[in-house]
């Protein structure tokens, strides 16, 4: 049988990311075509707890979908991993008869409501948003795309002042621990090389990547160094290669938390009104405790368990081939 839902309550947590504002707009409007009652929660997880919650009506997402961040704004919430916190929290969704709750974020987030659900029986549904694309069971995280767009866009400028003045630019992106953002845009600018956190890249191979490239007269060369990679960020790996190969000026950017703001893709914004749409309506055919995702060109769910335990995101073999390749 269907459960009879009649009250569910949307959060962000973690990081932003873009397209989550559009993901909310399909939640709530979603929601509401199908005759329930949506909650947003203020500051994620901290909101469940300080009883942040208010209702929300189809006026309440009007023109958000081509906004970055998130309205429902987002916090890290350490209390939330204590017994009493979620506690707390469970009795504040109690106390609006809320029913289902739809979670968009990353791990972190996730393992927040794997243990929720868990332990109080709250049907939960998780939306993967996160830049870093390192959830299994979605080939593309929501913010992925957006923040791999920023990253060229960046790139592309600084290979202009590159190309002037005969310099080797190292940019470091985001990926504590996943090489997606930084091999994707290492392809679609051209870089000459990248360092990965899953790809053993030794410095002297580095070097002899950059003397080939100098020896056929590149007048720049640009390095996308991963924040997770093993010789540490860019700086660190500027400071090695220096030492070593002078050919070039040496300069170092870091692209930061630029890689999370502006307004999301097309693809983005797709994206997260699929994947919002998605888990209103398997909150309304009785599952819990899975994340919706995109697999090929369909959404599928996938347990939040096997999301989480089996995170790790494996990186095509043809674009790691191609890096060294096309960079001749």
């Amino acid at each position: 049988m269907k459960p009879n839902i009649k009250n569910i309550a949307v959060l962000t947590s973690g990081g932003d990311a873009p397209g989550m504002n559009a993901c909310i707009r399909a939640v709530v409007r979603t929601g509401i075509y199908n005759g329930i009652n949506m909650f947003g929660v203020l500051q994620g997880y901290q909101g469940l707890i300080s009883n942040n919650i208010i209702p929300m009506d189809a006026r309440s997402v009007s023109n958000i979908i081509h906004l970055g961040g998130t309205i429902l704004k987002t916090a890290r919430c350490l209390e939330f991993k204590t017994e009493e916190g979620m506690e707390l929290a469970f009795q504040n969704l109690k106390a609006r008869d809320i029913d289902g709750l739809v979670v968009i974020g990353g791990d972190g987030t996730f393992t927040g409501a794997q243990r929720f659900g868990k332990k109080f029986g709250i049907r939960v549904i998780g939306i993967p948003g996160t830049i870093d694309n390192d959830l299994y069971g979605s080939d593309f995280t929501l913010g992925y795309d957006t923040a791999i767009n920023t990253v060229i866009e960046a790139i592309d400028k600084i290979r202009d002042t590159a190309d002037s003045h005969d310099r080797l630019f190292f940019i470091e992106v985001m990926g504590r621990d996943s090489g997606c953002i930084a091999l994707r845009s290492a392809i679609a600018s051209g870089a000459e090389a990248v360092l990965l956190p899953e790809k053993e890249t030794s410095l002297d191979e580095l070097i002899s990547q950059l003397e080939i490239g100098a020896s056929t007269k590149k007048s720049s060369s640009i390095v996308i160094v991963s924040e997770g990679h093993k010789d540490g960020g860019a700086y660190d790996v500027a400071k090695k290669v220096k030492e070593s190969f002078n050919h070039y000026d040496t300069k170092v950017t870091i692209l930061g938390h630029l890689q999370r703001g502006g307004s999301p893709s097309s693809f983005d914004r797709i994206l997260g009104s699929r994947l919002g749409f998605a888990a209103i309506n398997e909150l309304l055919k009785g599952n819990s405790m899975q994340m919706v995702g995109l697999r090929g060109n369909d959404i599928k769910t996938t347990s939040i368990d096997e999301a989480l335990t089996r995170h790790t995101f494996k990186l095509e073999s043809d674009l790691l081939e191609m890096t060294k390749v096309l960079s001749i």
